[in-house]
């Protein structure tokens, strides 16, 4: 019989990546959004899948919602992505980010446990819980000591589903995402910033790129490798949590001048160094050891960073 996965949050840059994926493994993928009337389908509409993914309106932290949702459709397997996304803006809006992403997971989760479901989830969870590792590469055994808004969130979303899995014996589990990166991320991102600036800087449109702290390490990946990662987890025969990234870290200076050097440019005329742009509580050294989700489920990340900043530059989507 054919599988359904529910998205949530399918219109941002992993569930477009996801239900790509879904869709050439077979699914029937239903995709959510808070307005499906109004939701911004763009990234649907880019990677050439938006005719073939059903988009249904769903408010995570509204219980009723998720209820009269999971109902109808009884997905066989949810992935839940929703929720704010972005470290920066957590600092400004802290309420709606611990809302939208541990109150919108514990409804999901309190929803197939009333249901009594079958029904495997994913959620999405984030290094950025890991906080600052202090030059150690971090593992599913690390400690969290969320830094943001975001990552506090985060971290309450991740012991959410964990207490699921171990108190009802749902098949939950968390996927502790490292960055990853593509041209569907939104231009508030520093590095989809960064590639927006090159690109007029070629065009003669832009004469500078103002950023805040270079000196951030961070470890990115290929956003379509890791919604291939997610989908395995809930393959297994157990749920289990896995940290997905690549293992290598590198600096946003790094970034910046890989950028820089695909447009065959010297970044030192155009850099600015500005301190309105730092935020309130920053992570300076971040590192992910991946090694468990390699041993275990085969799976490990193939693109590294020169590749992902020349494929973002050229707007590489696939």
């Amino acid at each position: 019989m054919t599988k359904t996965a529910l998205i949530a949050g399918v219109t941002g840059q992993d569930g477009a990546y996801l239900a790509h994926h879904l869709l050439n493994a077979g699914y029937r993928v239903i995709g959510s959004s808070r307005d499906a009337q109004t939701c911004d389908t763009t990234r649907l509409r880019r990677i050439g899948i938006l005719q073939d993914v059903e988009v249904i309106s769903i408010a995570p932290n509204d219980f009723r919602s998720v209820l009269k949702a999971l109902s109808s459709i009884e997905p066989t397997e949810i992935y839940n992505l929703a929720g704010q996304t972005s470290v920066g803006l957590s600092f400004e809006q802290p309420v709606e980010c611990m809302e939208s992403i541990a109150g919108g997971t514990l409804n999901f989760l309190e929803v197939l446990r009333y249901l009594g479901a079958p029904t495997r989830m994913f959620s999405a969870g984030s290094s950025e819980c890991f906080g600052d590792t202090n030059g150690e590469p971090a593992s599913e055994e690390t400690a969290f000591h969320p830094r943001s808004p975001y990552a506090v969130a985060k971290s309450t979303a991740y012991w959410q589903v964990a207490n699921y899995r171990q108190a009802y014996g749902m098949f939950c589990c968390t996927g502790i995402l490292a960055n990853h990166e593509s041209p569907l991320r939104p231009n508030r991102f520093v590095t989809m910033k960064i590639i927006a600036a090159v690109r007029e800087i070629i065009r003669g449109d832009r004469r500078e790129l103002r950023l805040g702290n270079l000196d951030i390490w961070r470890d990115w990946g290929w956003a379509q490798e890791y919604v291939v990662a997610m989908h395995a987890m809930l393959q297994q025969t157990i749920a289990k949590d896995y940290l997905i990234a690549t293992g290598k870290t590198n600096s946003l200076n790094d970034f910046v001048r890989h950028a820089f050097a695909c447009a065959n440019l010297n970044p030192e005329k155009y850099l600015i160094s500005d301190d309105t742009l730092l935020r309130p509580s920053d992570l300076r050294y971040s590192a992910m050891n991946p090694a468990l989700i390699s041993s275990e489920l085969n799976w490990r990340a193939e693109v590294g960073l020169p590749d992902i900043v020349q494929r973002m530059l050229e707007d590489r989507i696939l």
